[in-house]
C-alpha cells in the first residue's frame, strides 16, 4: 500500500492516510489502499480497536479536484468510495477518527463513519459538495442529521460553511477536542482503553448502537449515488472543478 499505512501494536491498529503532499485528498488508489487496510484489520483477531489518522497537515481534504477527471464507470467508482463507510461500520472493532487540519467533504464523511471522533483544536470540518455542484456520497445524508439534527445538517450541507473544532464539538460532530500536539497520544490512549475491554461485548455494543442507524444506511447510500450521478454531468460541476484546479 502506497497511500495508506497500517501498523498494529498491543491490540490497536493505527491506519494512516498517507498522501501528505495532497493533504490526503481522496484518489482511487487511496480508496483501494484504505479498503485493503480495513480488510486486514477485520480479519485480524489480535486487533481490538482502530485509530484512523492523516499524515501531514490534514486528516483528509476531500476529493482531489486538481487531479484529472476520473474515467470509467462512475457508479462503480462512487460505490467503491462508499465501501469505505460500509467497511468502517462493519468492522467488529471500534474505530476512532483522529482528525487534525482539514476534514473536508469525503474526509468529513470518513470521520462520520467512525465510532468516535477526536478532533485537534486546529481541525476544520466542511461539506462543500453542493457549492461544487456535487452530492454528498459517504452516508452524510443519513449520519449527519442524526448527529447534529436535521436543521443544522441542512445548513452544513446547503451552505458548505467551515466549522472549527470547538463548534464541531458543540454541534455533536466530535466527541472531544484536544490540543493538536496531543491528538495521536490521546487517540491511542482511548483506543487502548477500548482494547482492554472484552472484545465480544464491545462488538455487540457497537452492533446494537448501529442497528437502528444502519438499517436505513444502504438506502441513503444508494440515493446519494443516484444524486451524484445526476450532478456529475451538469455544467456547474465542470465549471466548479475547473475553477478549483486553476487556484
Amino acid at each position: 500500500m502506497e497511500t495508506v499505512e497500517l501498523a498494529v501494536d498491543e491490540g490497536v491498529a493505527l491506519i494512516w492516510l498517507n498522501r501528505p503532499g495532497r493533504l490526503n485528498a481522496v484518489a482511487p488508489e487511496l480508496v483501494d489502499d484504505l479498503l485493503t487496510a480495513l480488510g486486514r484489520v477485520a480479519a485480524d483477531d489480535d486487533v481490538r480497536a482502530v485509530v484512523l489518522a492523516g499524515r501531514g497537515r490534514a486528516f483528509c481534504a476531500g476529493h482531489d479536484l486538481k487531479a484529472p477527471a476520473p474515467e470509467g464507470d462512475s457508479r462503480a467508482r462512487l460505490e467503491r468510495l462508499q465501501d469505505v463507510t460500509r467497511r468502517l461500520r462493519a468492522l467488529p472493532q471500534p474505530v476512532i477518527a483522529a482528525v487534525h487540519g482539514y476534514a473536508i467533504g469525503a474526509g468529513a464523511e470518513f470521520a462520520l463513519g467512525c465510532d468516535l471522533v477526536l478532533a485537534a483544536d486546529d481541525a476544520t470540518f466542511s461539506f462543500p459538495e453542493v457549492g461544487l455542484g456535487l452530492s454528498v456520497t459517504g452516508a452524510a445524508s443519513r449520519l449527519l442529521p442524526l448527529l447534529v439534527g436535521p436543521l443544522k445538517a441542512r445548513e452544513l450541507v446547503l451552505l458548505g460553511e467551515r466549522v472549527d473544532a470547538a463548534a464541531a464539538h458543540r454541534l455533536g460532530l466530535v466527541n472531544r477536542v484536544v490540543p493538536a500536539g496531543d491528538l495521536l497520544e490521546r487517540a491511542m490512549e482511548l483506543a487502548s482503553r477500548l482494547a482492554e475491554r472484552p472484545r465480544s461485548a464491545v462488538t455487540l455494543a457497537k452492533r446494537a448502537l448501529d442497528r437502528g442507524i444502519d438499517s436505513a444506511l444502504e438506502a441513503a447510500l444508494e440515493r446519494e449515488v443516484s444524486h451524484a450521478l445526476v450532478t456529475e454531468h451538469t455544467p456547474e460541476v465542470a465549471r466548479s472543478a475547473e475553477e478549483f484546479r486553476s487556484r
